[in-house]
This record gives C-alpha cells, structure tokens and sequence, in this order.
C-alpha cells in the first residue's frame, strides 16, 4: 500500500524564497508526517537567517555574519531536502507545475510554496551611478553598510520607518559625524506607533545629535563617483558620505507575471494561505507565506492585508504546513482552512537604550491613549478604531504590554 504523503508524485514541494517562512513551512511539514522531497529555491546564497539582527546586533558588530543569524536546520530536514541557492526565480506555469529560475533552468513541483519576501524600494530620483548609497534588507546590505558607517562619517537616511530609526542610531553610536534623517512623514514612526510615540521616538534621537528633516523629500545628488551631497526638496543641502534608502518596501512578486494568480500586493491567499487566481478561483497545491502573503485577519477585520511583522512568518508557516500536509495526504482540508486564521502581529525595535513593544495593527487605529507611565520614561499607549482596540505598544514596561495578548480574541469557527 503506498503512502499518499511520499509515494504518489515524486516532485518535490518546491519552497520558493530559502526564508524564514519558508523554513518554518517546511518545518510544519515534515512535523505533520511529509517525509517526501523537498526543494528550496532562493535568490540570495544564503541558507535562511534571521532578519530583525540585521539593522540592530550584526549592524553594530564588526565581524559578525552569516553564522551568527542563520537559523538552525533541524534534524528533519537534514535528509531529502535540495538547496538551490544563489538562484531567482523567474516565472511561473501552474498549468505545468514548473518554475523558472533566472538560469532558464526548471524546477517542477508537487506543490508550490511562495516565500520571496519583499525588496526595498529603490531610491526615488536618478543616482547617476554613484557609489555610497545603500539599502538594508539582506545579510549582505547589512555588512556593506556596516564597513560604511565608519566614525566621522556623514550619514544621510532617507525614511523614518522602523529600519531608518535603528540605523540612524547604531550610526550614531559608531560615531558618525552627522546623522540626518529626511522624511515626507510629519512626525517619524507616526503610521506604525501614532504621534505621540513617534514624537518622543525623535526626541530620543534628537538627544543623541540625530537631525530630522521631516515632510522633506530628496530632490538631487552630488558627488563623483561617490555621493558627497545630498539636495532636499526644501532647498537644505546636507553633507552625505553614506546614503541610505529607507522608504518602505516592495513585495517580490514581479515572476509571478502572467501566472494568473492575484499577486497585485502580495500574494493574495485564503484562510488555509492556498493561492487565489485574479478570477477568484482556490490553487490548491500554491501557497503563500510570510511578508509575500496578502489575507484577511478576523481579529481585525475581512480586509485582505500583507503584515510584515517578524512573527508572521513563523504563523503563516505553521498554518501552511498544515494545510499543505493534509492535502498530500488526500485529506479535506476544509476543516484546517474554516478555522480562523487570526495570528496576532507582533514587533519590537531596540533604538538606543529604548525598547519598543507591540501587538496589533497600531497602523488601523484612529486615536491612542497613554494608559500607563509617561512617554518620557516608560509607558504604554493603547491604540484605538472607534472604540475597538486594534493595537498596543510600549517603551519599556514589557510585562504590562506582553499582557494584552489576551485581549484579542479570535472569532470563533461557525459550525
């Protein structure tokens, strides 16, 4: 009698994206019974690794590298698992069960995971073909940016978002001559934590000599063959070593093209984080995971969302690797995908001695409250849509914020 979980199709599940959501779905997999092939597939040669250090720790210690962040490969995927790495994807047939990678060579699959994460977005005027400006997304932006910020330097970070806040200060703590962040935002961080956090956010920095250039944008460069000035759209002309662009980010989603899925922001995914085709159709054997993945979360509501908060892939990978598993064993996996799929967002950022702390979408809130501490100290903000909690964060005070955990309840199933 043959197993329907190895023995039926001899592909592999193909992962594409050697990331961490794609780890943790092969993870989940093999946890509930799959002992066939798997393949990852990934742009970059690195075996997956864990991002967050990236614009803290590692940004900060020389010598550090893959070593330090790379995720453990457990034992159960030590045997029938295939590395292909270095390697982008290029297109997709699902008529075929084929992707394409950008060698030309095809990899078949059983069932398909679609794990590429996002890409920073690019700088939004010509850069002339200067050297000096930087992103931060992948191990190796994080060394080439760390050799950059060298004492004395003069460093320039486009975004006040999460990564253009934690780079600005491990800048400043290298000791960096000047660090000026350039923003369109009002206030930094306002989308993620509100005005009052982010206010304070800026104060913080601003005691260390970080200077703020806010509803600024960038309107030209100057060097040769390394950017020496940057021009804003204000008319201001700052002194620039090290650029670094920090504006947000793209889904990789563009080999996805002509495939026929529903990849306009993200992945668009059911409740079982099964693919869904622009006519609205279910791909049973195409998944979604991680940053990539676009769905709605009932804890909020039925909009469908990309959340590029660092628990997500770990949740999104086990709720996969469930459903996944179930339908190479022929089971119905309606029961698994009816189930609420209501993970709870979570992220943190360590700026300076500040620990920032949240759970929710902070970002759907309408209003926020300081509940607890002061914001010049420690505290905790409560954020609000109307009257519903949609998220909460704190400097310091951990334990009071852990707390709220229980305060988002998943919907229950309906029977």
């Amino acid at each position: 009698m043959t197993d329907p979980m190895t023995d039926a199709d001899d592909r592999p599940v193909l992962i594409v994206g050697a990331s961490m959501a794609g780890l943790r779905t092969a993870e989940n997999l093999r946890r509930a019974g799959y002992a066939g092939p798997i393949t990852f597939l990934g742009a970059e040669p690195h075996a997956p690794y864990n991002r967050p250090p990236l614009s803290k720790e590692l940004l900060q210690t020389e010598g550090q590298g893959h070593e330090d962040v790379a995720f453990p490969i457990r034992s159960a995927l030590e045997e029938n698992v295939e590395w292909v790495l270095g390697r982008a994807a290029a297109s997709l047939d699902t008529e075929r069960q084929v992707v394409v990678d950008e060698t030309g060579a095809e990899h078949p699959y059983r069932a398909l995971v679609i794990a590429t994460g996002l890409r920073p977005k690019p700088l939004p005027i010509d850069d002339h073909g200067l050297t000096g400006i930087h992103v931060l997304r992948t191990l190796d932006d994080a060394v080439a940016l760390r050799q950059a910020l060298r004492p004395g330097a003069n460093v320039v970070i486009l975004g006040s978002g999460f990564i253009g806040c934690e780079i600005a200060a491990t800048a400043a703590k290298a000791g960096a001559a000047t660090v000026s962040v350039v923003s369109q935002s009002r206030i930094p961080l306002e989308r993620a934590i509100g005005p009052q956090l982010g206010a304070e956010v800026r104060r913080r920095h601003e005691a260390h000599g970080v200077r703020f250039f806010c509803e600024n944008g960038l309107f030209g460069l100057v060097g040769d063959p390394s950017v020496e000035r940057v021009i804003l759209t204000s008319g201001v002309m700052l002194e620039c070593d090290v650029l670094v662009v920090a504006i947000g980010s793209d889904a990789n989603t563009e080999w996805l093209e002509g495939s026929g899925l529903d990849a306009s922001d993200g992945v668009l995914v059911n409740g079982g984080l099964q693919a869904v085709r622009a006519d609205g159709t279910v791909l049973e054997n195409v998944y979604a995971v991680g940053d990539v993945a676009r769905y709605p979360n009932p804890l909020f509501d039925e909009v469908a969302r990309r959340v590029e908060h660092w628990n997500l892939p770990t949740e999104t990978g086990k709720r996969a690797g469930q459903v996944l598993a179930a339908h190479l064993r022929g089971d119905d996996c309606a029961p698994i995908i009816e189930a609420p799929f209501a993970p709870l967002p979570s992220f943190w950022s360590d700026q300076y001695d500040m620990h920032l702390l949240a759970f929710g979408m902070t970002y759907l809130a309408d209003r926020s409250e300081v509940v607890a501490g002061t914001l010049e100290d420690e505290c905790v903000v409560e954020f609000f849509r109307g009257d519903e909690l949609v998220g909460v964060c704190g400097i310091g005070m951990r334990g009071a914020v852990q707390g709220y955990r229980s305060r988002f309840t998943p919907p229950v199933a309906a029977r």
